[in-house]
């Protein structure tokens, strides 16, 4: 990629290196020395809400499609850095390091933005204007190392004069557990309906019908009309009874539902810090003075 090529990366929607799509190129970084393009900026939020550093190094343009060579995923967990101003030369090494790629020690400037919005026909016009730009950035870089080279000097010259004084310290560090907490998904809760038989058993009242035997005798009071002939005769009875009948029906007994609720407890966390400690020594302890009580010569 060139710099003639900065109005189509802006104009263009990024690619992972698996063929999904990641979002659209916001913003191109210049190299300050070269004026090549080093980072680009991806879109990988709602409404435009986030921005991620990519290096150039690698992606290929394809029409209006950049393909670069990480996944979205690896993309969208690059260190988070402020897309709204100059890179720093911690920033971009930090970069560099994430993406697993070399970083030149002897690098002393950013990488400034390119801030032309892409606009067809206007290419020469806009690798002009990031080429002035990269110019003025690189002056600015350029005062920014000599100041840093002036207050090194300082320090180094306050830090002769504090050792060849009648006092002398050393500043002692210390680790300390700086303890958070971060949510994430413990997992997952569900109603699942099933169905199960179980017997059940019921007492039921039943009557039925049976035969018992009357005789009555005949007397003048209670004449019964017969024939006065002697012979076979048959009467039949019908006789009955009560069975149980079993029917079934599906009634809503109780609804069942889930809440979540918030459950606070206290955990332990347990890390190792290291710090550091202040011995005194003197020539008497390391042995280095003669028979007579004075300092050896050397």
């Amino acid at each position: 990629m060139t710099t003639f090529d900065v109005n189509a990366i802006l104009s263009s929607t990024a690619y992972g290196s698996d063929g999904d799509k990641i979002g659209k190129v916001e913003q191109v970084f210049l190299d300050d020395n070269s004026g090549e393009p080093t980072f680009l900026t991806v879109n990988t939020g709602l409404f435009g809400a986030k921005e991620n550093f990519v290096p150039v190094k690698g992606a290929r343009q394809d029409g209006d499609r950049v393909v670069l060579p990480y996944t979205k995923d690896v993309i969208k967990d690059a260190p988070k850095v402020d897309a709204d101003q100059h890179l720093s030369p911690a920033e971009e090494e930090e970069l560099y390091r994430y993406y697993e790629l070399n970083y030149n020690d002897d690098r002393t400037a950013g990488t400034d933005r390119d801030r032309t919005t892409a606009a067809a026909g206007t290419a020469g016009v806009a690798g002009t204007a990031a080429a002035d730009r990269g110019v003025a950035d690189r002056d600015v870089a350029d005062r920014d190392v000599a100041d840093r080279d002036r207050d090194a000097v300082d320090q180094d010259r306050r830090d002769v004069a504090a050792t060849a004084g009648d006092e002398a310290s050393v500043v002692r560090h210390e680790e300390r557990l700086n303890v958070g907490t971060q949510e994430r998904e413990a997992g997952h809760a569900r109603l699942r309906k099933y169905v199960v038989t179980d017997h059940e058993t019921v007492d039921v009242p039943v009557e039925r019908e049976e035969v018992t035997v009357e005789r009555t005798p005949i007397n003048d009071t209670n004449t019964r009309v017969d024939n006065g002939t002697i012979g076979e005769e048959e009467v039949d009875v019908t006789l009955h009874e009560e069975r149980p009948v079993v029917q079934k029906e599906a009634v809503a007994v109780e609804e069942v539902g889930l809440n979540k609720q918030t459950v606070q407890e206290t955990q332990r966390v347990e890390a190792d810090v290291r710090k550091e400690q202040v011995d005194v020594e003197t020539d008497v302890d390391r042995g280095d003075l003669g028979r007579d009580g004075e300092a050896p010569r050397r």
